[in-house]
């Protein structure tokens, strides 16, 4: 007899959020990070992505730069990631997929799990 039944592929999940989400928003639920794909209300089920590439926000000045293939977390408090490493606070989001300088306010990241 088998033990599991396949729901779907798991590229979005379904999320009913306490608090309305932007589209574009970053959801933590302890080691699951997503992406609000669009507008989500108050007490009504969205979607949010688990896979797949986006551009977000990061931090600009010296020192900020990040380079494709580098491992980026994200700090919810500040709303962008960081190259941090090691912080429990700050869950892992991703890989940058191209390189970002110091003067970009985003860099293009492929979701990890």
């Amino acid at each position: 007899m088998a033990t599991a039944q396949f729901i779907h592929n798991g590229d979005s999940i379904d999320y009913t959020p306490g608090a309305a989400v932007a589209a574009g928003d970053v959801v933590v639920q302890g080691d699951l990070i997503a992406i609000a794909k669009l507008d989500i209300a108050v007490g009504q089920r969205g979607a949010l992505a688990t896979v797949g590439v986006f551009d977000v926000p990061k931090a600009t000045g010296g020192g900020t730069d990040i380079a494709a293939g580098a491992k980026l977390w994200w700090n919810a408090s500040d709303s962008r990631v960081e190259k941090v490493v090691g912080d429990p606070a700050r869950p892992y989001l991703g890989k940058a997929v191209r390189a970002a300088a110091t003067t970009d306010a985003t860099v293009r990241v492929r979701l990890e799990q």
